[in-house]
This record gives C-alpha cells, structure tokens and sequence, in this order.
C-alpha cells in the first residue's frame, strides 16, 4: 500500500491548480479517497463528530445490498437452468453463449453454474451503469469544480439491482443517465436531490420503454419459462389461488423479477444491517409495515368481485414484488426521506399506504413501490415543515403558560 500511495502523492500536483490535468482533479480525487481515508480534519474550534461519516455511510449501504445481489445473481442462473431441464431450452443471445463458452454444466442444482451464468447478465448491467454513471458524476465534479461526491457508489449498487435481467444495455445507460443528471445533478448534486436518483431513472425507463421494464418475458433469463406473469402479475390477473408459488418460495426468492428484488430475505438481511448501524431509519421501515398491513386489510375488508387483487393479504404484499427492496433501501435514503422523527414515521406510513393503493386501485400496474416512494419524496419536505410547526406552537403554549 506504501508503494501505491507514494505513486498518487508523486503524480499529485500534476493535477493541483495550474498543473497539466488541472481540470481532472476530481477523478484523481475520487480514486485517492477511495484507495485511502481522506487526510483533511478539525484543526480547532467545536465540531459535532460522528464515527459515520458519509463514506462510511455508503459503504455501509453498498455492504447492506450484498446479499439481495448475491441471491439475484444466483437467481437468474438457477431460473434459466430450471427451465432448460424442464425442456424449455436457453435464450438465443449472448449472454448464454458467453456461459455455453465457460463449459459449465446446465444442472440447475449447480451453484457454481448458476452464479456464472448469472453474473453474464448482471455484470453488463453493472459496468454500464459505472461507466455511464461515473462519466456524468465526473463531468459535473469538474465543471463545478468540486470532488467526486462517494454518493454514486450508492446510486451504482441500487441500480442494476431494480432492472430486469434481459434490459437492453442501451436502456441501462438511458436509465443511469436520467437518474443521475435529471434526479441528482440538477438539483446540485448528493444531500440537494428531492427524489432518488436510481428510482428517477427506473421510472423514467418504466414510462418510457414499458415493452422491456415491465410485463411477463422480460423478467425471465429463459424464453418459454414462466411464459405467465411474476406472482404478483399472476395476483392481479386472477387472484390469489392464479399464483404459482407458495408464499416461502416468494419470501425467500424463487421467483422472477427483478435482479435484486426477488428474495424478501435477503432484502430484510440487508434492512438489518442499516437499522442496525443507524443508517437506515427504524422508524421509516415500521411505518412502512404497518401502513401496509392497515391498507391491505382494510380492502380485504371491502372486497371486490371483479378487481381480484382486494383478496391479497398483508403478507403476500410484504414478499411480493420490489416492496421489501423498496422499502430496506430506498424509503430509508436519508437525503430524499423525511428528516424528522414524527415525519419519518409519517413517510414510512403513507408508503406502506400508498403502495397498496397504487397495486390495489390499479391492478393494471401490480407493482406499486417505485410510484409510492416518488411520491413520498416529494411530500416529505412537506411532512418536516407541519412536524416542526406543531413543535413551534407546543413550545410557544407551554412558554406561554
């Protein structure tokens, strides 16, 4: 490690102000303070200090994503080599031919099989998504003239984890591109955007391209397998007795979908970590459940007979779909949630609520979470200001009294 920093410091004033690659300072930034902890601190004066400082807080987050993108990957093999035994053949691109090249077997009980295969679709997604990504974060860093901000790191994980395995790399790049200057980069960049940033550019790519982000084969590595909905697509088309998966199945991930979102379990493993080390607000996540709970069972209450998705109970809502993903890892962004402690609660709540509607109300969209969390993010600044309102008129009755 010595050796690599002495090489950064000797190449360092070459990008300082008036050296050649002035103007690249940012990258040469972004990479040193990744490789090492940054040397700048307090000289004096009172400071609030906090062990969690930003970079640590998305590494945290990055950590947190682990096991949601180590089951996806694995997911996508095992769905594909499934069907290929069960007769229905491998897709016809390249993704396959690259993992017919590696001489696996095509055993569905093979782990080592399944994780490669895998990991040709997911790791496509996952350079794009960088590279586009990191291009943009670079480019407003030098215009601006201020350092790579660590919060990409986060918006790079979270992304390729929300599109479908067989996305066109293409709408990679159009959704990362979105997300990150229309979401972020507008609006000032990390701690100033009013949405999340790989939420923005998933939505943009669900409006503008719904023939691949959204409906039945796309979510499927294997051309034939699944030829009917994911579980939730099933629930909306014809009720709970249409889906073809029991409830452990879908809390612990066997299922298509989306890369990331498929396993509940995974998804609440990795919840755990950010309650755990306070990056991820409790408040949010238990609002979140009890808002979905309330919401679900007062449509079972109402009942419908002919939109089939008032039957699905609070539980199926909590494993379905993105709702454990959403909720783990982008309800509790800390800059476009709500900042308050009663207002996080509220968010949390009205997400829970929201999503249910949204695949309830509208069974033509059986998903739901994204749209919620959207919302939410625009109205959260809204819940902070009648949170500290309230607040202000408490104090101002007891100083009163």
């Amino acid at each position: 490690m010595k050796f690599l920093r002495d090489k950064l410091d000797a190449v360092e004033p070459l990008f300082h102000k008036g050296g050649k690659l002035e103007k690249l300072y940012p990258l040469y930034e972004a990479g040193d303070t990744f490789l090492f902890t940054p040397g700048s601190v307090t000289k004096a004066g009172a400071h609030v200090r906090d062990f969690l400082d930003q970079k640590r807080m998305m590494i945290t987050v990055a950590m947190a994503l682990g096991p949601a993108a180590a089951f996806g990957i694995w997911n996508i093999g095992n769905q594909a080599l499934g069907a290929h035994a069960a007769g229905a053949g491998l897709r016809d691109d390249w993704q396959t031919e690259l993992f017919l090249a590696m001489g696996q077997a095509t055993d569905p009980t093979d782990i080592l099989a399944c994780v490669l295969y895998g990991l040709c679709y997911f790791v496509p997604i996952f350079l794009v998504v960088h590279i586009v990504g990191g291009f943009w974060e670079v480019l407003f860093a030098t215009v601006r003239k201020h350092e790579v901000n660590e919060g990409f790191l986060v918006t790079g994980a979270l992304f390729p984890l929300i599109c479908p395995a067989t996305i066109p790399l293409w709408q990679v790049a159009l959704g990362i591109t979105f997300g990150v200057v229309v979401g972020k980069e507008l609006f000032g960049g990390v701690g100033r955007n009013v949405l999340n940033p790989a939420l923005t550019g998933r939505a943009f790519l669900f409006f503008a391209y719904p023939g691949q982000i959204s409906g039945d084969k796309v979510w499927i590595p294997a051309e034939d397998a699944w030829s009917g909905a994911t579980p939730l697509g099933d629930a909306a088309l014809a009720g709970m007795d249409a889906v073809q998966v029991t409830w452990m199945d879908a809390f612990l991930g066997f299922v298509p979908g989306s890369i990331g979102e498929v396993s509940a379990l995974a998804c609440f493993a990795g919840m755990g970590l950010l309650l755990m080390t306070k990056v991820g607000s409790w408040r949010i996540v238990a609002g979140g459940f009890v808002g979905t709970a309330l919401a679900a069972i007062v449509l079972n209450a109402i009942g419908s007979d002919t939109n089939p998705m008032f039957e699905i109970p609070f539980w199926w809502h909590y494993v379905l779909g993105g709702w454990a993903f959403g909720l783990a890892f982008m309800a509790t962004d800390p800059v476009s949630a709500a900042y308050t402690k009663e207002g996080k609660l509220a968010y949390g709540f009205l997400i829970g609520v929201l999503v249910v509607l949204v695949r309830v109300v509208n069974p033509a969209y059986p998903e739901g979470m994204m749209l919620a969390i959207l919302f939410m993010n625009l109205f959260s600044p809204l819940l902070d200001h009648y949170v500290v309102q309230a607040n202000i008129k408490r104090r101002m009755a007891r100083y009163a009294a």
